[in-house]
């Protein structure tokens, strides 16, 4: 992502008139800004259906960590996004979810030189209150990076404050 791409959230009367699939179909489109820590990171939502959602990013030195590899948080935090929106690909509007809890494996190190990588979330569970999502990094070889699963709670989407 450019570093002076606009960025910005998505307000909460939108999110209460909006399915999440809509709201993911307007930011792919264009319609909706990416949240600001898609510029942090480098990485962006790609594609949207009902229970999945494709993230692309790409690591790079500033992510690196003391030892010279990319540091865990950015795969952790893509893993994350893609988990987290896969859940919200499901919900109808007014409804909202939070991360409870996630679990993150690291099968390979990642660099600068890695390239482009690919992060699908998919649904494993939807529940009334609970939802479950598991999701893969891979490369652009499709050799598996990490991969993690994560647990949401659902609720009526309330006011700020």
């Amino acid at each position: 992502m450019p570093p002076d791409a606009a960025t910005g959230t998505i307000p909460l009367e939108l999110a209460r008139m909006h399915a999440g699939i809509e709201l993911f179909d307007m930011m792919i489109a264009g319609e909706l800004p990416p949240p600001p820590i898609s510029r942090t990171l480098n990485f962006r939502l790609t594609e949207a259906e009902k229970g999945r959602a494709v993230f692309r990013g790409i690591p790079m030195f500033e992510h690196y960590n003391p030892l010279g590899t990319v540091h865990g948080g950015w795969p952790a935090t893509i893993l994350d996004s893609a988990l987290g929106c896969a859940v919200q690909t499901m919900l109808p509007k007014g409804i909202g979810y939070t991360t409870v809890e996630f679990k993150v494996n690291l099968v390979r190190p990642m660099f600068e030189t890695t390239g482009e990588v690919v992060c699908e979330g998919r649904v494993i569970h939807m529940g009334r209150t609970i939802a479950t999502s598991e999701a893969t990094l891979k490369n652009a070889e499709g050799k598996l990076i990490a991969h993690g699963t994560e647990t949401c709670a659902i609720f009526p989407l309330g006011s700020k404050g």
